[in-house]
């Protein structure tokens, strides 16, 4: 012990915090994530020396840095190279020939990944595309990996995976694409590394998503779960916003935005269920 109050937080100072990290993020956590808010909690009345909520709040709401902090310890960042296959293969089938009918070789296609996490989903579409689909040097592909958590983006930056990062991979893709390193441990080559663009987002956060441009294709899974039905929406909205008429965006197996936004059409290929802005650029 360091002498620091651990009294659990009142009903009212979890409410507020609560409220706050919604606001920010568009997460709600409230009573029944209290364990898991007062073990992150914790360790910043450590790190930062404040002795009680109180203080800890004051210097939260005052100190932009200890706010990113605090942010990235919520997040969840569980991901593994690919995941959902079944988008990716939908992605080389479906999505990306019936993209290209309109286009000439040489044209950029951007596709971005959001929440990516420690980046395995991003090189993930990277990889697959490299292996699957045979117009890839043909055309312009720019992948873009996002995320509201700082740590991971340095660490997908980095691209250094663990063997349960590269479970699913068959091994002469994990020779192909991954250096060894010590502790069973692999690093992805540079080739690959510079394919993938890694940039902080918001997904609550309008303004700051416009910077992204727009994107052809979006893989946002398993994120939408932990809004509640007003920030589903916001968030929505800004997927909208980004995609480009025509573009696709894939969800997790759990998430529909047919019941968060009737402003998507839902589209069946034989991979995926997908959903699509529509084309007409007035709607």
């Amino acid at each position: 012990m360091t002498g620091i109050d651990r009294e659990l937080l009142t009903s009212a100072d979890l409410d507020r915090l609560s409220t706050f990290i919604y606001r920010q993020t568009g997460m709600l956590f409230g009573e029944s994530k209290r364990y898991y808010i007062e073990r992150r909690l914790a360790d910043r009345y450590t790190a930062t020396g404040c002795p009680n909520f109180a203080a800890y709040f004051g210097w939260l709401r005052a100190d932009a840095e200890e706010c990113e902090t605090l942010i990235n310890a919520f997040t969840v960042n569980e991901t593994y190279f690919y995941r959902e296959e079944h988008q990716l293969s939908c992605l080389s089938r479906s999505l990306l020939p019936d993209l290209i009918a309109t286009r000439r070789p040489g044209d950029k296609i951007r596709i971005w990944s959001v929440p990516c996490s420690t980046g395995e989903e991003a090189y993930s579409i990277a990889i697959w595309l490299l292996e699957n689909w045979r117009l890839v040097d043909a055309y312009n592909i720019e992948i873009v990996g996002s995320d509201i958590d700082t740590r991971v983006l340095e660490a997908a930056r980095e691209g250094d995976y663990g063997e349960r990062a590269l479970s699913r991979l068959a091994p002469p893709l994990v020779d192909a694409y991954f250096e060894p390193q010590e502790r069973h441990r692999r690093r992805i080559i540079g080739d690959l590394k510079e394919s993938v663009t890694f940039t902080q987002a918001n997904l609550v956060d309008g303004p700051s998503l416009a910077t992204q441009g727009t994107f052809d294709v979006i893989f946002c899974r398993n994120v939408l779960i932990y809004f509640d039905d007003e920030s589903r929406l916001v968030a929505a909205g800004n997927l909208y916003d980004r995609l480009a008429p025509g573009g696709y965006i894939c969800l997790g197996h759990t998430e529909s935005m047919s019941r968060i936004s009737d402003r998507f059409t839902l589209r069946r290929f034989e991979d995926a269920i997908v959903f699509q802005r529509p084309e007409n650029p007035c709607d």
